[in-house]
């Protein structure tokens, strides 16, 4: 994928993982550094159970799941 989509699906993802986690974004940057960040967790957690998703929705579907895991994770060590 481009660096383009990358910020798309990062922004997408964090944005929807803070609102199903929390009840708010980040902020435009925040949202988009939650979501990369998921992107690589939700990769590697994925691959962990032997799943794998491609295109668009895929890819969004585990940079959704990964951002809210690592919300989980830093809420539970605040």
């Amino acid at each position: 994928m481009g660096f383009i989509a990358w910020l798309i699906i990062g922004g997408l993802a964090g944005w929807i993982a803070g609102n199903l986690m929390r009840g708010g974004g980040f902020g435009i940057l925040g949202n988009i550094g939650v979501g990369i960040v998921g992107a690589i967790i939700g990769g590697f957690l994925f691959s962990l159970l032997g799943l794998s998703a491609g295109g668009f929705i895929g890819s969004l579907v585990t940079a959704v799941v990964g951002s809210a895991v690592l919300l989980w994770v830093v809420s539970k060590v605040r």
